[in-house]
């Protein structure tokens, strides 16, 4: 990755597109099944209840892939998975990471660990993560004890 201007802070990186698709599907699949379950009248109660609680069920799926993203301040970064949020200073990271067929970027830290950061992903926006990918680097590099790598 070549060099990238260092963003401004506070700064959040998202998969916007990928958020977009998953929060309307969603949303669309909740009304779908809602309206069906209303529309059947041979369905007790109960029954509709049970289609309403799936509908919900399977937005809150989507909402919680819907969650990933990055946030970086001046005193470090939050990396907000699916399921987890870790709090990450500065110093910490010491290389950005995403290479050709990543499926997300990845943190290697000071402890020796990697970090996946689901926040900049590839998927549907390829070029929009290649530049968010530089851009924390860059926040990395300038803030950090980051090593520049190729």
């Amino acid at each position: 990755m070549s060099e990238s201007p260092t963003p401004v802070l506070p700064v959040t990186f998202r998969p916007g597109r990928t958020r977009a698709v998953l929060l309307t599907v969603g949303v669309a699949m909740f009304a779908a099944i809602t309206a069906v379950a209303l529309m059947l009248e041979r369905l007790g109660p109960g029954e509709r209840a049970s289609f309403v609680f799936t509908a919900a069920l399977f937005l809150g799926v989507l909402v919680m892939l819907s969650r990933p993203k990055v946030v970086a301040d001046s005193e470090g970064v939050t990396v907000v998975n699916i399921t987890r949020t870790r709090r990450l200073a500065w110093a910490e990271i010491l290389r950005v990471n995403l290479r050709p067929g990543d499926p997300w970027v990845f943190l290697d830290l000071s402890d020796g660990t990697s970090l996946p950061a689901l926040g900049i992903q590839p998927g549907i926006a390829k070029e929009s993560a290649i530049r968010d990918a530089r851009a924390l680097r860059a926040l990395a590099d300038s803030r950090g004890t980051g090593v520049e790598t190729a």
